[in-house]
């Protein structure tokens, strides 16, 4: 185990390194570790892991790219080179410890987007494990290590975010792109695909946003998260278990999971991911739990209202995320309903229409493109909400010459997806605050669980909420959860609380722990019980 003291990381030499200068030096230095990548010089590895150490020492936040670099070089020196999965697991757990240490002082995005090499080889741990599960103990306990790696990292992930007030707030960007810090992890790799490689479960229009000039730091968090979800969903299929449960353990994790991480970025991925022909899964899953994954992840973005979504929320995000996000959605609502159609699922294809238009979405758009026109002419505005009432207003005002969609591609999508739909059942554009029906939504999320508290929905909300707490149970593998209550409305709702793991040094899958131990409300996210219109 490597361990980095908290003490080495304080600042242990002359202040010659001051706001330029220290500048200058970190670009320096990378660019000496860029020049050297393929060397095999173990004095030259020591020199400038050194070099990074006391920049590091320096600065008690760090720039990304000096813990990104440094823990490299660190882990270039200490990794085994041999094909033994087991010892290339504890090399992957000292990284996490080095990462989590270095980034003790950094905040939220940056410690996130930190974890993106840790992701990057357990990914690659992880893509060797099909069929595993059948074979015997070693290879049993291979899964199991890497299913609980990917638990502490989703487990540190969500302690990052659960006390944070702003989740769109990103405070610095890049001194390099990140086109370059990935070759620092790719030493062995000569090739031009080194950002493709980096993030393999990724769709390849995300991987070419995160090797353009513009990636941020949140958008890198999110691709992140992204990742570990996906991958944390993927190895579920290894189990046995019946579709039904599968479904069920499935949805419920994942909207448990959006609500407690509740961030832009992340969501934003998620829908890029889904826009995407197929899921970027084709090394783990194949084509029929693919789309068995796709499905059930339409019902977590469609039919739920998450409260980070909000237009009062949506508000602290920039013009460029807002615009892709509310587009995304409306053109994965629109391609989810007419997936069900031709499969004659009409009864999920009316929920997922109604989801839309009894959500905050319809009107949030509307807004926005009025805004983006200039005018408060509401003459020309569509007169229903349905997602395909609005594909075809905006791409009128596109015919107009006012450019809407990000993409040409985005826009011919649209075009598509217009020409495949039916119009649907109409559904009037919802003012804001109005109330919904329970007819509307599979799931109803957040502060919008004490609307009806008749004694009939009081029982059936107590159905419910044992099929979705068991769900969660099973595919968490936490200590025994605890209920909570917080006054006397808190009765007619049911939550699940998303448990956070710590990576202890000796094993994942032994030393993992709840660090959600108490009942303070500090400790946990939760999500309330879907509503009652099931499959």
């Amino acid at each position: 185990m490597v361990s980095i003291p908290m003490e080495s990381l304080k600042p242990q030499f002359s202040n010659n390194l001051l706001g330029q200068n220290y500048e200058i030096a970190l670009n320096n230095q990378i660019q000496e570790v860029l020049d050297s990548l393929h060397e095999q010089d173990s004095v030259k590895l020591s020199s400038l892991t050194s070099n990074f150490e006391k920049l590091l020492q320096r600065r008690i936040d760090p720039p990304f790219e000096a813990t990104w670099v440094y823990s490299a070089l660190l882990y270039r020196g200490f990794s085994s080179l041999e094909n033994d999965p087991l010892k290339r697991i504890a090399a992957v757990k000292d990284l996490f410890q080095v990462i989590v240490s270095c980034s003790a002082s950094c905040d939220t995005f940056k410690s996130v987007a930190l974890m993106a090499p840790v992701m990057y080889n357990v990914a690659k741990l992880a893509l060797g494990l099909k069929g595993f599960e059948q074979k015997g103990k070693k290879e049993k306990k291979l899964v199991r290590e890497v299913k609980g790696l990917v638990d502490s990292i989703l487990g540190y992930i969500n302690v990052c975010f659960e006390s944070v007030e702003n989740s769109c707030d990103v405070s610095e960007g890049f001194v390099r792109p990140v086109r370059e810090l990935v070759t620092v992890w790719m030493w062995d790799n000569r090739d031009n695909r080194c950002t493709r490689d980096f993030f393999p479960l990724l769709s390849d229009e995300i991987v070419e946003k995160v090797n353009g000039e513009g990636c941020e730091l949140g958008a890198l968090a999110g691709c992140v998260i992204a990742e570990a979800f996906l991958l944390k969903l993927c190895l579920r299929f290894l189990e046995d278990g019946s579709r039904k449960e599968l479904h069920d353990e499935l949805r419920a994790w994942i909207v448990a999971s959006i609500t407690g991480i509740k961030n832009p970025y992340f969501f934003e991925t998620l829908l890029m991911m889904l826009l995407e022909p197929s899921l970027p899964t084709s090394s783990l899953l194949n084509s029929d739990d693919e789309r068995f994954l796709r499905k059930i992840l339409y019902d977590a973005v469609v039919l739920v209202e998450y409260s980070f979504l909000k237009p009062e929320r949506m508000d602290q995000l920039s013009a460029k995320h807002v615009k892709s996000i509310i587009m995304a959605r409306l053109l994965v609502t629109g391609e989810a309903i007419e997936l069900n159609r031709k499969q004659k699922d009409q009864t999920k294809a009316i929920s997922y229409t109604n989801a839309f238009s009894g959500s905050s979405l319809p009107s949030l758009i509307i807004k926005w493109i009025r805004s983006e026109i200039g005018t408060e002419d509401k003459a020309s505005e569509p007169s229903s909400s349905s997602p395909a009432t609005l594909l075809r207003w905006i791409l009128k005002i596109e015919n107009g010459g006012l450019r809407i969609f990000e993409n040409n591609m985005s826009k011919t999508r649209a075009k598509l997806l217009l020409n495949s739909m039916t119009e649907g059942l109409e559904q009037p554009v919802l003012k804001h605050g109005k109330k919904k029906s329970d007819a509307d939504l599979i799931f109803y999320i957040d502060n919008k669980g004490e609307e009806d508290e008749g004694e009939g929905d009081e029982k059936m909300n107590e159905s419910v909420s044992a099929a979705f707490v068991s769900a969660a149970h099973t595919m968490q593998s936490a200590e025994p959860e605890k209920r909570k209550r917080e006054g006397k409305d808190s009765e007619h709702k049911s939550r699940v609380k998303f448990l956070k793991y710590s990576l202890h040094e000796n094993s994942v899958s032994k030393g993992r722990s709840s660090i959600a131990d108490s009942d303070d409300s500090s400790s946990e996210s939760e999500v309330e019980n879907p509503s009652t219109d099931e499959e």
